[in-house]
């Protein structure tokens, strides 16, 4: 299989992880496909809280396979590169769109198309071997990929943005958390463990104030201030009315923890 599926019921975490280890997890024109399949189906799949994507063996991933992609996309017209290009953008917004939260657990090169993977991710915990790059310069194509010049700003400031897409140069782990592209770096033994401890304590969180959250912020990047502060009165009206909020209420009165839907 290009990618493991398994839903831990009990939580609601469902881990996904890239299966190609012995082509450090390069992407195929199927795995694009299957990915933004999955991220689609998990948006509303009952007893799903939050997703735990990672890749296996020594990479996250590595971005498009070489051999399964980039040739053959020599042999294509306008047309066809369009219809590629549009499959690896529709994977991103299957992403940013879907409700539940996404961790990526990094737990090795995130590099390309793989590091844009990432940067759609909510949360980012990485091992200190997972060095990253955002590759398209290097091979003749734009820094802006796959939503990137988009992304990255937002993560990393113009700035920053602006050298690692015109560079294409990778930087440590150390240096993605110093500049806010990883939210957390640990020994690559712990990875795993804190990843998944990451997603559960989403999935036990508001599942329609944490949808409401991710929502909003992406709403939010096209308004300008007043608007933003009008769309933030409403939905929090109606996050008000729902029961996680008077669980929470609740749970504060009879001095025990909150179990939220």
């Amino acid at each position: 299989m290009s990618f493991l599926h398994d839903h831990d019921t009990e939580t609601g975490v469902v881990a996904l992880t890239l299966n190609r280890p012995e082509r450090l997890n390069a992407l195929t024109f199927q795995v694009y496909e299957e990915l933004e399949e999955t991220f689609r189906r998990l948006d509303t799949e009952p007893g799903v809280r939050a997703i735990l994507l990672t890749g296996a063996g020594r990479a996250f991933c590595s971005g498009g396979d070489v051999e399964e992609i980039i040739g053959p996309l020599f042999e294509r017209d306008q047309q066809g590169l369009l219809e590629f290009t549009r499959t690896t953008g529709d994977l991103i917004l299957a992403m940013l769109r879907c409700r539940r939260p996404i961790v990526g657990g990094l737990n090795g090169t995130v590099a390309g198309a793989g590091a844009v993977i990432a940067a759609a991710c909510d949360i980012r915990i990485a091992a200190k071997e997972a060095k990253i790059a955002y590759l398209f310069t290097k091979v003749g194509l734009s820094g802006a990929d796959m939503g990137a010049s988009w992304l990255l700003p937002r993560l990393v400031g113009h700035g920053r943005a602006m050298e690692l897409l015109m560079t294409g140069d990778f930087i440590d782990a150390d240096e993605a958390y110093r500049i806010g592209l990883y939210n957390r770096v640990v020994p690559g033994a712990d990875l795993m463990k804190e990843a998944r401890s990451w997603a559960e304590r989403l999935a036990r969180g508001p599942s329609f104030g944490l949808e409401v959250t991710k929502k909003m912020l992406l709403r939010e990047a096209a308004m300008d201030v007043e608007t933003a502060l009008a769309a933030e009165t409403e939905i929090q009206a109606a996050c008000m009315e729902d029961p996680n909020f008077r669980e929470a209420y609740d749970a504060f009165i009879q001095k025990r923890k909150p179990s939220f839907d």
